[in-house]
């Protein structure tokens, strides 16, 4: 519990970070952060193929970031985030359980064949959402200030996500009872 804590802190604060020690900072220390955000994931890869994949890749990025002594490798640390999570999504969609329903039975519930159906769903719309993250975060890394680019990464795409979980939460009440699941 406390390491998903530092995980979710290290994920929030990030951007913040990355923006505030701009020019006062050289990126080559600032990597550090990265490496503390990769570390605090350390727990997570005997769970998770993505857990590997994204660790790797935030590897690379300090390794790039140190360097090259430049920024750039330190501002596409939110879209390989993106990236792990649609990898981690979609391939789940080539299975009999969705990661949406991998989740929910987290809880020890079985569900009916139209609630795994719509699991599926809302698993794709998740895939689509990151998709669309992942490319507008780029697009910030590559051609936006510091300033921009940490107000999406560390706000707007926050808020984004919770517009989605909080939208979704409607439509399960409604497809709850339509479907009496």
């Amino acid at each position: 519990m406390p390491m998903t804590v530092l995980t979710a802190a290290m994920t929030l604060l990030y951007p913040l970070a990355i923006w505030l020690g701009h020019g006062q900072v050289e990126p080559r220390w600032l990597a550090g952060l990265l490496l503390l955000a990769v570390a605090t994931r350390l727990p997570a890869l005997k769970l998770s193929g993505v857990a590997r994949w994204s660790v790797a890749g935030g590897l690379v990025l300090v390794g790039c970031a140190i360097w090259s002594n430049l920024l750039l490798p330190l501002k596409l640390y939110p879209v390989l985030v993106s990236a792990a999570l649609l990898a981690g999504f979609a391939w789940s969609l080539t299975t009999p359980m969705s990661a949406v329903e991998r989740m929910a039975r987290l809880r020890g519930e079985d569900f009916p064949p139209p609630a795994q159906a719509y699991m599926r769903s809302v698993t794709q719309v998740w895939c689509v959402f990151f998709v669309i993250n992942g490319l507008i975060a780029l697009a910030t890394a590559l051609w936006a200030s510091e300033a921009v680019w940490s107000l999406y990464t560390g706000i707007i795409s926050y808020a984004l996500m919770a517009i989605l979980f909080g939208a979704e939460y409607l439509v399960r009440m409604r497809f709850k009872r339509l479907h009496h699941v």
